[in-house]
């Protein structure tokens, strides 16, 4: 158990589960996260090995014996029959059948349906009403002699899920762990390791939290497939329901004409439309224009009543293309249905995540580790939707006034939503809260600059911010803007140079890069980056580098400095040899492969005329490239500016402009020249 699962222990006992311990028990059954880690963590709460090693198997025990599977429907009938009564484990859904003026019930695995309730239940449980919940049921049999009675009797009845929490002391104790704890441990919490993320990529991942949290949130997250988009609305929260976006009506949704029926908005806190894109899919027309009166208003007509609700919307979907082909072409909106396809629906989206960003899950992309019972986390999150923080961000901050009532209502949202998710104590520092205010404002300036394509009559939005104390204005830009508007020709949107010069000290111009003093940065996710790009233009001319890096060990690592090794072959006169030297720190675990390996590269480097040599230095933490043609790199994170690839197969691997970087900042300065540099 590492520090972070100790504290997490200590401070949460019996709210918090080793995540690992999900996938023991579900086996084969299709049971949400939620209905699992509820039972978890009602047996396996603790630290302890042998009770933890017990309860999985009593959690084991009690989905073997009472969880229906489809194929095992009859052979649990006939249980219920033979003994009168056995608990089982199902989705329950309940209709009111107007007729008989009495409320049934269908069983989703079990297949029964129309099996009589108590009124009382249902009035208790309302979310029976519309679109299902798991619930522990007590079934008995009792055979009628009357004509159109149900032998089938439900003799208890209840939801699994957490029925209270105490807010205040979620948020009392969330004050004893710094922000970089807290967040790891809501990525842990929905079943993510957070050493495989970038601090962006973990808010991307937290953002899907916030329609939980947040009334009446609009998001929508188009990207490739397989990156775990519709998984926390269908298994993290018994109050989010998962539906597909073509299998939705008015009725369904908002209120049925016929019979007065409230629709899913009206009891769920989340409607996520899951595979929401897809041009060729037809969609009801009226039902878009009752959408938007919603996502605008909070409210909705149908026929004479208006109906207000507090859902929010989440739509999920898949892109067809790239992202530069996109940009090039159409839009970032290209995939959706032509109906959803227009400019006044998608306007009311609150936030557009950048699917994109999001790298496949891979199996080290999952977490071993402690975190919320996904339950408990859902109760709190739906209490939170009580709090209003939309106005947090103006202790620091205002938005620019050119910012439309619409875009700065979604900036707000969006800020609020990600305040309560990592902040629910409220208390967040200044550099925190610019963090979260500028990946609120590139979200929505996402939505804005989509709809400048569809539409022209859109007028050009200055998304910016200011800093209420020094009065300092920042301009905010997508991440996919900066990465491709050379590429594509694009105007400069706003003044965010690629290189923020410091001095003016241009020398012979080279391809790619101009020599000058300045910082480049390097935002999370972003690609489009290669060595060459950085630090080629710099190489020419040197003949003795010095690049001091504490942390040139692991695998990956390696191939990082042979990566640059390679481009100093590149860049040197064939003729000529260049000396290479490495200052790195090392432990006893390493040392000796890494001394192993440095002798293999200075071999290989040899026949390229690089003579290398290294040293080990106990304190070696700064991280740069010194060069004898009078320049100095400074390096925020060293060479490993790079996110993990998915291995071998992935072109990412070879191709370093396909990789995604992590943020971090490389300043350039020209050193005054000494004698003995001269000499060298």
């Amino acid at each position: 158990m590492n520090e972070l699962d100790k504290k997490i222990n200590q401070h949460f006992a019996g709210k918090v589960v080793r995540k690992d311990l999900t996938k023991l028990v579900k086996g084969n059954a299709i049971v949400p996260t939620y209905v699992l880690e509820y039972l978890l963590g009602q047996y396996c709460a603790t630290d302890d090995e042998p009770t933890i090693a017990q309860g999985v198997e009593t959690v084991k025990d009690i989905i073997a014996k009472h969880f229906v599977h489809r194929d095992e429907a009859q052979l649990i009938k006939s249980t219920i029959r033979e003994t009168k009564s056995h608990r089982i484990i199902d989705k329950v859904l309940v209709r009111l059948n107007d007729k008989r003026d009495m409320y049934e019930t269908s069983f989703s695995n079990l297949g029964l349906t129309k099996v009589p309730i108590n009124e009382g239940i249902v009035k208790q449980n309302q979310k029976l009403l519309s679109g299902g919940v798991w619930c522990l049921v007590t079934m008995g049999y009792q055979p009628s002699e009357e004509r159109d009675a149900s032998p089938w009797v439900i003799e208890s009845l209840k939801p699994i899920q957490i029925s209270h929490v105490d807010v205040d002391e979620y948020k009392e104790i969330r004050r004893n762990f710094t922000t970089d704890e807290w967040i790891d441990l809501l990525m842990q919490s929905i079943g993510l390791n957070p050493e495989e993320f970038t601090f962006r990529s973990k808010l991307i991942q937290l953002a899907r939290l916030i329609p939980f949290c947040e009334n009446n949130y609009n998001l929508i997250e188009l990207g490739p497939k397989g990156t775990g988009k519709s998984h926390i609305y269908s298994e993290m929260s018994p109050h989010g329901i998962l539906i597909s976006g073509g299998e939705v009506s008015k009725a369904k949704l908002f209120v049925n004409n016929s019979n007065g029926d409230i629709g899913l908005v009206g009891y769920w806190d989340v409607v996520a439309y899951d595979e929401f894109a897809g041009r060729s899919k037809k969609v009801e027309r009226a039902l878009v224009d009752i959408m938007k009166n919603y996502m605008a208003n909070k409210s909705f007509s149908r026929g004479k009543e208006i109906y207000g609700a507090a859902a929010s919307m989440a739509f999920i979907g898949n892109t067809e293309h790239p992202v530069p082909y996109m940009l090039k072409h159409s839009n970032l909106f290209d995939a959706l249905p032509k109906e959803y396809y227009d400019t006044a629906f998608l306007d009311r989206v609150h936030c557009y995540l950048a699917g994109w960003e999001v790298q496949k899950l891979r199996n080290e992309m999952f977490t071993d580790n402690y975190g919320f019972i996904v339950d408990y986390l859902a109760e709190v999150m739906k209490e939170l939707r009580k709090e209003d923080r939309m106005n947090d961000y103006t202790r620091f901050y205002d938005l620019s006034d050119s910012i439309t009532t619409r875009d700065k209502t979604s900036i707000a949202k969006t800020f609020s939503g990600l305040a309560k998710v990592i902040f629910p104590h409220g208390e967040f520092s200044e550099e925190e809260a610019r963090l979260m205010l500028e990946f609120a404002i590139e979200n929505r300036k996402r939505v804005k600059d989509q709809l400048r394509k569809m539409d022209e009559t859109f007028e050009k939005v200055d998304f910016s911010y200011i800093n209420r104390k020094t009065n300092k204005k920042t301009y905010v830009q997508t991440l996919e803007y900066i990465e491709n508007k050379k590429m594509l020709g694009l105007d400069d949107d706003e003044p965010m140079p690629e290189m923020i010069q410091v001095e003016t000290k241009k020398e012979e111009p080279t391809k790619g890069l101009e020599l000058a003093e300045g910082q480049k940065v390097i935002r999370d996710n972003q690609s489009g980056i290669s060595y060459d790009m950085l630090f080629g233009a710099y190489l020419l001319g040197a003949k003795d580098i010095t690049v001091t890096d504490p942390y040139i060990r692991l695998p990956y690592q390696l191939r990082n400095f042979m990566e640059f090794a390679k481009l100093v072959s590149t860049k040197k006169d064939e003729l000529e040899e260049v000396k290479l030297h490495l200052i790195t720190n090392n432990n006893e675990e390493y040392i000796e492969n890494s001394k192993e390996a440095f002798k293999e590269m200075a071999d290989s480097l040899e026949s390229l005329g690089i003579i290398f040599t290294y040293e080990f230095v106990d304190n070696a933490h700064d991280r740069s490239i010194v060069l004898d043609n009078g320049w100095k790199i400074v390096l925020g994170r060293g060479l490993d500016i790079y996110q993990k690839t998915n291995g071998w197969y992935d072109i990412a691997e070879y191709y370093q402009e396909k990789r995604l970087c992590k943020g971090c900042e490389i300043t350039y300065v020209k050193r005054e020249m000494k004698i003995t540099d001269y000499q060298k």
